[in-house]
């Protein structure tokens, strides 16, 4: 699916991006086999963007599910979703009940903050030059 697709992407930049780097280069001049410069050159600095890209990619079919149940495209309305709670309350908007909608919308708000930030986190924790 689309969470693949993108993750796939991710990890296809980041090696056209490290295999033309210099100690790619020397590992191949020093004749190194394919599998040792893969994993020990390659994977090794490809993985902290993957990991970052698949967290925020996580948010985001979070709430692409969260869309999709609630304009009634998505799960079946017998299975629990934040989509499906926020669009029960809808219908009660203007009469004053907002709270049936608000707190699903706050707890969805809050999950998908907090995904976001740990993906800034991972971000700044496995790549040091991005500190100050």
């Amino acid at each position: 699916g689309a969470l693949s697709s993108g993750l796939g992407l991710a990890l296809r930049g980041a090696a056209l991006v490290e295999k033309d780097r210099e100690y790619v280069e020397a590992a191949r001049c020093l004749a190194l086999p394919a599998w040792r410069i893969v994993f020990r050159h390659l994977l090794p600095n490809c993985l902290p963007p993957m990991m970052v890209v698949a967290t925020v990619q996580v948010a985001a079919a979070i709430t692409l599910e969260a869309t999709l149940s609630f304009l009634g495209l998505g799960l079946p309305i017998t299975e629990p979703s934040l989509g499906l709670l926020i669009a029960n309350g809808y219908q009660y908007m203007l009469s004053g009940t907002y709270w049936i909608s608000f707190f699903p919308g706050i707890a969805l708000l809050l999950t998908i903050l907090s995904i976001n930030l740990v993906a800034d986190q991972l971000r700044d924790v496995l790549n040091p030059r991005l500190l100050k």
